[in-house]
């Protein structure tokens, strides 16, 4: 398959997904040749997400805003996804619609699905760097653990930092703070 062709194969599926209305409390993401329809987050999901993004909120800089399950579409690369959580820019707004350009986003951060953990820890890892996402947390209640992955480049994060919950995580610019994760909660 020549180079021009495997663009426009994944433009396509990516146009098709789009066109795709999914149930209420379902979300759809694409990932190279798969469209990836999911449910709803458990109560657990929701608590650890809640408690990670009021500390994200607090470090926050001001040109940028939190936005759940906002769609993060990477044309280039025929990529869908869809975070649990991102920060993107203000300006963001003027652009419209429910999709913003995947690589407007400062981080994207996932809490590990139990029915579905290969799209978050094998799928998203692959993904976000692709489309120029410059911070990825895995936040994973089956084991207990996290990972942060940072520097971009050639198709995958250079840099990955592990720990488990209860360890503070080096969260860097443009946020630059100490995520404490002690009162995150297992499935």
């Amino acid at each position: 398959m020549s180079e021009l062709r495997v663009p426009e194969r994944h433009a396509q599926l990516l146009a098709y997904a789009q066109s795709l209305t999914p149930p209420s409390g379902w979300k759809i993401e694409v990932s190279g040749d798969e469209i990836i329809v999911m449910a709803g987050p458990s109560v657990v999901h929701q608590h650890n997400l809640l408690l990670v993004r009021r500390q994200f909120d607090a470090h926050c800089p001001a040109e940028l805003m939190p936005s759940e399950n906002t769609d993060l579409a990477s044309p280039h690369t025929g990529k869908l996804r869809n975070p649990d959580l991102t920060y993107i820019p203000l300006a963001a707004v003027d652009l419209g619609g429910h999709q913003v350009p995947a690589e407007l986003a400062a981080i994207a951060v996932e809490v590990v699905s139990p029915s579905n953990p290969e799209n978050d820890l094998v799928g998203k890892v692959r993904d976000y760097p692709q489309t120029g996402i410059p911070l990825y947390l895995v936040i994973d209640p089956r084991e207990g653990t996290l990972a942060l992955r940072s520097e971009p480049g050639g198709g995958t994060h250079h840099r990955r930092w592990s720990g488990k919950f209860g360890d503070d995580v080096p969260i860097p610019v443009p946020f630059g703070f100490e995520l404490t994760t002690a009162e995150l909660l297992r499935y």
